[in-house]
């Protein structure tokens, strides 16, 4: 077991950004604070990660809410979770040593502790390290898992994806292609859409058209056999009465609803829902990525790491320099303002 301290890092702060309040509706600088703390030491079979890289995604907003969630709460001043990309600066576990690179869970702070078992030695010269985060880290084994046990798509189907230029939706669309159906993608803006089709989409749609239901009936001639939901609201409604008999809907995200503060004003449409899925004899499944981890990471990791070496993976990547940008960063990804997997380069 190796035995290194922080001690050549005394002088420096650990710099952390803390939830200081619970928004109401959508976030706010306000609800964020930048702290200074002691660099931590780590105990016996932990190692001290300096971040490189910090993941920001769409599940946070539902961490900073105290609302029934598949995941407890951060509690106001505490540190935000986030994945992310560090170097092992002191160790005291077997296995990882000082200049390790690691995927970890140590949230939004230039420090953190984390035990060995918990983090993920990297292979810089295997893939980029940023794509752990990304095509190779959880966004990209979201897709994979929603695609592959839930929304199951045939050659031939049509596989509709929402927040398509996002890094899950990406990888979705692709994947679905690797898998022989044909994929239609739904972003936002001009950009996102023409990105879309360079990747391999077969059509691309603009949500912000005025007349965006009707060209996603165009694009979809023989309805939608798997509907990959990433946002609801708006495009929801318009994939709705494409459905065909039998079509399976993975929700893995509801990125449109996330800042609402009551219900959709209009009548209740709950019943027409259910009628849909009774007749059409739809499948509609939530699902949380970390219910397949144990049976499908290994299998996912060797799969697309292959993917993204020869070309048939593709993936983009949003990276903001420095941790205090992280919560404007955050709030604009809510809106839509990134393209591609968002990343704060801390270190």
């Amino acid at each position: 077991m190796t035995d290194q301290t922080a001690a050549d890092h005394s002088d420096d702060q650990n710099i952390q950004i803390r939830l200081a309040s619970r928004p109401k509706g959508r976030p706010s600088a306000e609800n964020f604070t930048i702290t200074a703390a002691p660099v931590p030491s780590p105990g016996d079979g932990q190692v001290l990660i300096r971040t490189q890289y910090l993941s920001l995604d769409p599940y946070m907003r539902g961490r900073m809410s105290d609302a029934p969630s598949y995941a407890p709460p951060t509690e106001v001043g505490a540190v935000m979770v986030g994945g992310t990309v560090g170097e092992v600066v002191a160790s005291r576990a077997a296995g990882l040593s000082a200049g390790d690179v690691v995927l970890a869970y140590t949230g939004w702070q230039k420090y953190g502790v984390q035990r060995a078992g918990a983090v993920r030695k990297l292979n810089p010269a295997a893939a980029p390290v940023t794509t752990a985060l990304g095509v190779l880290g959880m966004p990209g084994f979201t897709a994979y898992a929603g695609l592959t046990q839930i929304g199951k798509p045939q050659p031939g189907e049509t596989v509709v994806v929402a927040a398509a230029s996002g890094p899950v939706g990406a990888t979705t669309g692709q994947l679905a292609k690797i898998f022989g159906a044909r994929a239609i993608g739904v972003a936002g803006g001009p950009e996102k859409v023409a990105y879309l089709k360079e990747i391999g989409f077969d059509a691309a749609i603009d949500h912000r058209s005025p007349d965006f239901k009707a060209q996603l009936a165009a694009a979809a001639p023989d309805g939608v056999d798997v509907y990959f939901e990433n946002v609801g609201a708006h495009v929801w409604d318009a994939v709705f009465p494409l459905l065909n008999d039998f079509a399976r809907i993975p929700v893995c995200g509801l990125i449109g609803h996330y800042n609402a503060t009551e219900l959709p004003a209009g009548p209740d449409r709950t019943p027409v829902l259910m009628s849909a899925i009774l007749r059409k004899r739809l499948t509609l499944r939530g699902f949380i990525q970390t219910e397949f981890v144990a049976d499908l990471m290994g299998e996912f990791l060797e799969r697309a790491t292959g993917w993204v070496h020869d070309g048939s993976l593709r993936y983009k990547e949003h990276v903001v320099d420095g941790l205090e940008n992280a919560p404007e960063a955050f709030i604009g990804m809510l809106d839509g303002t990134n393209f591609g997997k968002l990343l704060i380069r801390v270190s």
